[in-house]
């Protein structure tokens, strides 16, 4: 089996969107994307780049990827943000998130973040699992707040 993981690159954007998609519907919130893909060009690749990526081939099919971005933090410091690790639901358990999430942690290692954090959704029992393996910090004591687009324009 030929598999391999490599940065992403500006023509693998239509299949990240078509990931990001199936992550949507698996996390029962298919409505929810919003992104394009000429955002996500500018935003990955253009003037106003704010992420980077992953992707793990399978004979040279896109089936899995990581997508993270940097974040400052007033006690830390520099620290990393895993947005997410996607692999395409055929694909799961083969062991591709794991490869996929030690490469976003070389990077912070390389990088010399102070943290490296991201979220799980706490019905998604297989992901905490697979996260408590590496000795996780699994933080119940902080509440996610957000302010969606429409809110911030009306403000």
């Amino acid at each position: 089996m030929d598999v391999k993981i490599r940065i992403g690159n500006q023509n693998d954007l239509p299949r990240v969107l078509e990931l990001v998609k199936e992550l949507a519907i698996f996390e029962k919130a298919p409505d929810e994307v919003e992104v394009t893909l000429d955002e996500m060009q500018n935003w990955g690749f253009g003037d106003d780049k704010i992420f980077d990526y992953f992707v793990l081939e399978k004979e040279n099919v896109i089936v899995g990827i990581a997508v993270y971005y940097y974040k400052y933090s007033t006690w830390k410091g520099k620290c990393l943000f895993l947005e997410d690790i996607i692999v395409t639901e055929s694909e799961r358990k083969n062991g591709y998130g794991k490869l996929l999430f030690n490469e976003v942690v070389k990077v912070a290692k390389a990088k010399k973040v102070r943290r490296m954090e991201w979220q799980v959704l706490d019905w998604n029992v297989a992901a905490i699992e697979f996260y408590k393996k590496y000795n996780a910090n699994l933080d119940g004591e902080w509440v996610n707040c957000k302010l969606t687009y429409d809110q911030i324009q009306t403000m």
